[in-house]
């Protein structure tokens, strides 16, 4: 089954949909031998020198002549925080789910995927005046928490990326894995800079940049106005004249955000809103060796 947005949208509630799209994830990653063994593992970790070696697992050592020890509940090598932009121009979409939808989905199934492996898992919701964050843990009843936070999620406001980065700065306490789901519609010229310097603070940066295909081809022919979604703007245009500048500017918007995100040393993820959910973070994982 395609996880796509008209699929999606027929499952009610995030909860269907994340668990839709983490079966289908967790199917793609056994189909590959290379990343189907950090699943089958989920509850292991490569040896590494100080483990205690009575917890090595010999049948894993026969089976990929590597060494690995068993994990327990206490464990936690990974943190991880889930940055949703909950601004006003999330909420656009034209395929059955919004932006928003698209992102919350997203987060959800990466913390589905997280507490499976006994990693923690946390969320902010994030825009102009607001911060709402759940700190990551790794208990398998902090999951419900993380995802009604989600579910309540609602786009409104103008975006804050920046703001929403130098508060990341102070709060994350150590390194992290910080996933951010955006369109990156910011006005502020620092906002992404500010997002990409957490690297530089030893924090692991996953950018998804979410688009909808009508953003992408610009589909309007007859003269339309165009209300902004984060304030009062209005713009009445003719489609048809400007459709040609309009499709190579958003084209440079793309090119820049992914150069500055490889640049920055941070993974860069484009998805659209209408692509299988399953798929766009099959490729994120294949780039991570199928681990977070």
């Amino acid at each position: 089954m395609l996880l796509d947005a008209a699929t999606l949208s027929r499952l009610s509630g995030l909860k269907l949909r994340a668990r839709a799209v983490v079966e289908g994830v967790l199917s793609g990653l056994h189909k590959s031998p290379h990343q189907g063994q950090s699943v089958e593992f989920a509850e292991h970790k490569e040896y590494a020198p100080g483990d205690e070696l009575r917890h090595l697992d010999w049948k894993a050592f026969g089976k990929f002549d590597k060494y690995y020890v068993k994990r327990f509940e206490h464990e936690t090598n990974l943190r991880a925080v889930m940055v949703v932009d909950t601004s006003g121009s999330m909420g656009f979409g034209t395929t059955g789910l919004s932006k928003l939808d698209v992102g919350r989905v997203m987060a959800a199934t990466l913390s589905h995927l997280l507490v499976r492996q006994q990693d923690a898992a946390g969320v902010a919701l994030v825009a102009q005046g607001r911060f709402a964050e759940i700190p990551p843990r790794a208990a398998a009843t902090h999951l419900s928490v993380v995802l009604d936070a989600l579910e309540s999620a609602k786009p409104a406001g103008l975006t804050d990326l920046s703001g929403a980065a130098d508060t990341l700065a102070e709060k994350l306490p150590r390194r992290s894995l910080v996933c951010v789901f955006s369109d990156f519609f910011d006005e502020k010229q620092d906002a992404l800079k500010k997002v990409l310097a957490l690297r530089s603070r030893k924090h692991d940066v996953a950018v998804f940049h979410l688009v909808d295909p009508a953003e992408l081809s610009f589909p309007y022919e007859d003269p339309t106005l165009f209300l902004s979604m984060e304030d009062e703007r209005r713009l009445e245009v003719n489609p048809r004249e400007i459709k040609e500048s309009y499709l190579e500017e958003f084209r440079k918007f793309l090119e820049a955000t992914k150069d500055a995100c490889r640049a920055a040393d941070c993974d860069y993820e484009l998805v659209r809103t209408d692509e299988p959910l399953d798929q766009a973070l099959l490729r994120f994982l294949a780039r991570r060796g199928g681990r977070m």
